[in-house]
């Protein structure tokens, strides 16, 4: 497999954990409701580390779209 190969295939998981992890938010919030609070300072479950987690896959397939055109940010 190529380096391009390579960093492609990455990009594409890191899109469908991000896409998984949209559709388990949306789930959550029609189930549960999400307040500001909830979104921005959540300690426990399922929001505790989202929106850090999902900004650093955000950011990350940023940066690999980068490296497979050859481009920089």
């Amino acid at each position: 497999m190529t380096d391009v190969a390579v960093l492609k295939q990455e990009k594409q998981q890191l899109i469908e954990k991000m896409l998984m992890m949209q559709k388990q938010f949306i789930d959550h919030e029609h189930e549960h409701g999400i307040s500001g609070k909830d979104y921005w300072a959540s300690k426990d479950g399922l929001l505790a580390n989202f929106r850090h987690e999902y900004n650093d896959m955000a950011n990350r397939v940023v940066d690999l779209a980068h490296q497979i055109v050859g481009s920089s940010r």
